[in-house]
C-alpha cells in the first residue's frame, strides 16, 4: 500500500496523490444573509450589482448584517466543494490569510476532503469575502472584498503544487490578478506537458470584455472545455445573439458548456451539439452559485466517463437543486436523488 503524505515548503503544501479535478481561483469567503429591500438603500447598493468593496467598507456592512452563514465560496471554489461532495476527488489552490476568514476557508474546504495546496499567509491583505445579500424574491446582490486573494502569484504554480489532475479548472477572474493572466499560462503549459484537461470558467461577460484577447487566445492554445452562460460565450465570440454565437463555434475544435437559465443549457463540439431543457421549480430561494453547481455536475460526469448529453443531465439537476437553497453549495448524496 502506498502512503501520501504531505510536504511542507515554506507556505506550499506539496500533495503527490493525483486527483480528479484541480481548482485554481479566488478564494473567497461567502457570508449569506437574508435582506429587505431597505438593507439595499441603507448601503445604497443597486439590487444583483456585484460591487468591489474596500477592507473598511467590508468591516462597515459585516457590522450592519444580522445573522449569516459563512463558507467557502468564490466561482471556482463553490465547483470544486461541490465536484467533491458528489463524490470526486478534488485539490485547489487559491490565497488566504492567516485569519479567522482564512481559517473557516481552509477548514470548510478540507472537510469536504479537498486538498488545499497552499498554506495562509502570515502578512498581506486579510482574507477575502463576499457578503451575499438575498432579498426576498431570490436575487443576490454582492459587496465584495478582494483582500488576499489577489496575491495569488506565479510562484504558487508549480508542478509539485499542480500534480496531475485529470482535469485543472481555471476561473476568468484569475486574469484580474497582478500576475493572473502569468500565472493562468503557466499553469496550461503544466497541464500541457502532462496531458491534464483545461477547463476555463469566463466568469462574466464583463471580465471577458477586459480580457477578451488573453482569453481567446488562451481557448485557441491550449484550453479544452469552456464553461460559460450564453452572455459569457457571445462577448468571447463577438456576436449579438446566440445563433450567430453558434455559428462563429463552428471554427472551434474546444468543447463549449454553454448555460442559458431558463432555457436550459446547450453543449458544442465540433459538430456535435446537444440541447438540454431546464427543470421546471417550485421556488427559486437563492441564484447563488447555479453556474457553479451545474459545472460541478457537468465535470463529475466527464471525469467519470459519462456520455456529454449525460453530462449535462448531471449538471441541470445541480443547477436546479442549488436555486432551490440558500447558499452554493451541493450537499453530500444529492446524486441518490438522481435518476
Amino acid at each position: 500500500m502506498v502512503v501520501y503524505a504531505p510536504i511542507l515548503a515554506g507556505s506550499i503544501r506539496i500533495m503527490k496523490q493525483p486527483v480528479q479535478l484541480l481548482g485554481i481561483s479566488n478564494a473567497i469567503v461567502d457570508v449569506l444573509a437574508h435582506i429587505d429591500d431597505n438593507f439595499l438603500q441603507k448601503i445604497d447598493a443597486v439590487p444583483g450589482s456585484m460591487t468591489l468593496i474596500d477592507q473598511k467598507r467590508a468591516h462597515e456592512i459585516y457590522s450592519m448584517m444580522g445573522p449569516a452563514t459563512e463558507m467557502s465560496g468564490g466561482s471556482v471554489a463553490n465547483t470544486v466543494a461541490g465536484f467533491a461532495n458528489l463524490g470526486g476527488s478534488a485539490a485547489y489552490i487559491g490565497r488566504v490569510k492567516k485569519d479567522q476568514l482564512g481559517s473557516i476557508f481552509n477548514h470548510d474546504m478540507r472537510s469536504l476532503g479537498i486538498d488545499i495546496r497552499l498554506e495562509p499567509g502570515s502578512d498581506g491583505a486579510p482574507t477575502a469575502r463576499s457578503h451575499i445579500l438575498i432579498s426576498a424574491d431570490g436575487q443576490r446582490t454582492m459587496q465584495t472584498y478582494l483582500g488576499a486573494c489577489m496575491e495569488l502569484a506565479v510562484s504558487d504554480i508549480t508542478p509539485e503544487t499542480f500534480g496531475a489532475p485529470k482535469a485543472v479548472l481555471l476561473e476568468g477572474y484569475v486574469w484580474d490578478l497582478p500576475e493572473g493572466p502569468a500565472l493562468a499560462r503557466k499553469a496550461i503549459d503544466i497541464a500541457g506537458s502532462i496531458g491534464t484537461t483545461v477547463v476555463l470558467s469566463l466568469s462574466d461577460s464583463f471580465c471577458v470584455e477586459r480580457h477578451r484577447e488573453s482569453f481567446e487566445e488562451a481557448v485557441r492554445n491550449g484550453v479544452d472545455i469552456i464553461v460559460a452562460d450564453d452572455d459569457e460565450v457571445n462577448a468571447l465570440m463577438q456576436t449579438d445573439n446566440f445563433d450567430d454565437t453558434l455559428e462563429a463555434l463552428e471554427k472551434y475544435d474546444n468543447l463549449f458548456v454553454i448555460t442559458r437559465s431558463e432555457l436550459g443549457s446547450v453543449v458544442v463540439h465540433g459538430d456535435e451539439k446537444i440541447e438540454q431543457p431546464a427543470s421546471a421549480v417550485d421556488a427559486v430561494i437563492d441564484t447563488t452559485g447555479a453556474g457553479d453547481a451545474y459545472c460541478a455536475g457537468f465535470l463529475f460526469g466527464w471525469v467519470n466517463g459519462h456520455s456529454l448529453a449525460e453530462c449535462a443531465k448531471i449538471g441541470t439537476f445541480c443547477g436546479t437543486t442549488v436555486i432551490q437553497q440558500v447558499g452554493a453549495r451541493i450537499e453530500p448524496g444529492l446524486l441518490d436523488d438522481y435518476d
